[in-house]
């Protein structure tokens, strides 16, 4: 009889269990940089395989409104952490250094910043887009770093005309030669014009900031200062879970394309996997990865970057490398090693 009770009490406790460990689970909230798209996968994949469970989280996953969009979301109190522009965290930490969220691990070390111009206008050189409309989204970086852009490469801002226009209309415009060159996120404006039926790279030409002297940091995973505070431990295992779902991706991007699927049953996934890929190929692998692994930035480099931005948005202060990205959380540089296949 007592061991027939205790092997009953042993199943219940066995039962109850995963229900118990379920409730330790600390729940964050997490906002992407924008709607879904395959260079979001990472972050599926850590849902999808259990790492986020793993490190002890209940990770809920919302779509963005703006990689900008992502600090405000996350000082407002909604998000605990998200995918979003370093930059943001610059111009914020400037005024509000308490509140602002900090990076904690850098995905894309080379801006997606650009110009992209049709073929046709006869732009080949930078020099080449004085005399010539362009069209500018309102407060984008891309907008915004415009003379500390033509500063850099001599260029007179005076024969520079802008056009302010709603991103959306960036790629139409171009299309119909209202236009000459648009003022851009590659990654997006790539994209939006292999879905108005156009070859972005037999008819278009295309300006990276970072290949013309802004070399600046774009978007990671950023998480607010309370969570940093309050459990530490949370955001090590974010940032160890993102870390190998990325790690994975770079070398399997059907994989983290199901991902993605798994998410979001709506997606374009041809063109979405090519938007991951072109992530790997354009703002993530780079000698500096190389060097320094995922996930992390150079300090120098960092702090080059925040004068930029700096000028370019007249904050009234710099913001110093620390207050902007925290790398305490990095795993070892071993277990950063990234190896991409296009797959």
């Amino acid at each position: 009889m007592i061991s027939r009770r205790a092997a009953t009490a042993g199943l219940g406790l066995a039962l109850f269990a995963p229900a118990v460990r379920a409730q330790t689970l600390t729940p964050i909230k997490f906002t992407l940089g924008w709607k879904t798209q395959g260079s979001d996968a990472p972050y599926f994949v850590a849902r999808d395989k259990g790492y986020f469970r793993a490190a002890g989280l209940d990770v809920t996953i919302d779509q963005g409104e703006g990689s900008g969009a992502t600090v405000t979301r996350i000082m407002g109190g909604a998000y605990d952490a998200g995918f979003g522009d370093i930059n943001a965290i610059i111009q914020n930490a400037a005024t509000r250094p308490t509140e602002t969220p900090v990076m904690v691990y850098q995905m894309w070390n080379q801006p997606p910043f650009s110009f992209v111009a049709k073929k046709s206008a006869g732009i080949t050189t930078i020099k080449d887009l004085e005399g010539k409309k362009l069209g500018g989204a309102p407060g984008t970086p891309t907008t915004r770093l415009l003379p500390v852009f033509a500063r850099a490469n001599n260029l007179d801002l005076s024969k520079l005309t802008v056009t302010s226009m709603a991103p959306n209309l960036q790629e139409p415009m171009l299309i119909q030669g209202q236009i000459d060159a648009a003022l851009v996120f590659n990654i997006t404006s790539y994209f939006n014009l292999v879905l108005n039926r156009q070859d972005p790279d037999k008819d278009f030409v295309w300006f990276a900031f970072g290949d013309y002297g802004l070399d600046l940091y774009s978007n990671g995973m950023m998480v607010s200062q309370k969570l940093i505070r309050e459990n530490p431990q949370a955001v090590a295992g974010l940032v160890r879970a993102v870390n190998r779902a990325n790690l994975e991706v770079a070398g399997d991007q059907e994989m983290g394309m199901a991902a993605v699927r798994n998410y979001d049953g709506l997606v374009n996934i041809p063109v979405e996997k090519r938007r991951l890929q072109y992530a790997f190929d354009k703002l993530i692998v780079s000698p500096e990865l190389k060097e320094i692994g995922a996930g992390d930035v150079k300090d120098d480099r960092l702090a080059r970057a925040i004068g930029m931005v700096v000028t370019g948005y007249e904050l009234p202060r710099a913001p110093s490398p620390a207050e902007v990205f925290n790398r305490s959380f990095l795993p070892a540089r071993t277990e950063r090693e990234m190896s991409y296949r296009m797959t």
